[in-house]
């Protein structure tokens, strides 16, 4: 039976590729109008899956990150996107990789969850399919993409990172989990990072809910969400389990964060980047919303 107890936490993060020194405050403030609209849902009992998949989605459609619209050209000049999602209840989840012009990845990877067997469809495959199921497509792309907010040109050309992402608790107890990026600036064409993958990227089952953002490669060779969740089942303090995984990010000599939300309502929100963008409230924590300093 669903444990109906009213209680509910969400986190919301725009990515660990923040630079100390430029200004967020536009982020913050679209972090807080969408933070603000999560709580609203998730007081009135929408599903986790539902407000991770509508966060995300907005994180995408507004060009603030580098995610969706805010996304750059890859070494062959067009946009390639990736995201998932993940449902913790019944572990069922979509993901899409190199996904050429849909306004939002992360419905696209939905509607792989729930309209096929499969877990992922990449590249022209995920297009045929987003096309097929009457996804929206970026139909002028050269007029659709934006540098986000604390990017620059110079940026473009260096590996530079942003992922947008959610973990949602809701009030029957469920839990779920979204990620979406554009990838690094200047990768390859056909590079995958983390966010698209289910274990590294996006994790939720019955006790957390987690997405990352970083530096993909690193995140993959750490384990990433998944290793979280493990540790933290296996009883290590949620605290130590996310701390562990950043630890052996940055031993491998990249920069990562993370956002984490457990069936009892803890929230984590971790980085070991310069900053990341991000937000977090509960039933019993007031909307906090920052990019920099602690959490």
């Amino acid at each position: 039976m669903p444990n109906l107890n009213t209680s509910w936490a969400f986190a919301l993060h725009g990515g660990a590729g923040a630079v100390a020194g430029r200004d967020y405050a536009e982020t913050e403030k679209h972090l807080h109008e969408l933070g603000s609209a999560c709580r609203d849902r998730l007081e009135n009992g929408d599903a986790a899956l539902d407000v991770v998949e509508f966060a995300v989605a907005e994180l995408e459609s507004c060009g603030l990150y580098v995610a969706g619209r805010g996304s750059a050209p890859n070494s062959a000049n067009h946009v390639e996107l990736d995201a998932s999602i993940m449902d913790g209840a019944s572990r069922e989840a979509g993901a899409v990789a190199a996904l050429q012009d849909f306004v939002n990845p992360v419905k696209v990877a939905r509607g792989v969850m729930e309209k096929t067997p499969h877990v992922m469809l990449a590249g022209s495959g995920a297009v045929a399919f987003a096309r097929d199921a009457g996804f929206e497509e970026v139909t002028d792309p050269s007029a659709y993409y934006t540098l986000p907010v604390g990017v620059t040109q110079d940026d473009i050309t260096d590996i530079a990172h942003g992922t947008v992402g959610a973990a949602v608790l809701d009030q029957s107890g469920g839990l779920a989990a979204a990620t979406s990026t554009g990838g690094t600036f200047g990768k390859l064409h056909g590079r995958i990072g983390d966010t698209p993958l289910i274990g590294p990227g996006t994790w939720a089952d019955d006790d957390i809910a987690i997405s990352c953002t970083g530096i993909g490669e690193h995140i993959i060779r750490s384990g990433g969400a998944s290793s979280i969740a493990f540790r933290y089942k296996s009883g290590i303090e949620l605290h130590d389990a996310v701390q562990e995984m950043l630890d052996e990010v940055a031993r491998l000599g990249g920069d990562a964060g993370l956002i984490a939300v457990t069936r009892d309502g803890q929230i984590a929100m971790p980085y070991n980047s310069e900053g990341m963008k991000r937000a977090s409230a509960s039933s019993a924590s007031e909307l906090v919303v920052t990019t920099f300093g602690e959490e």
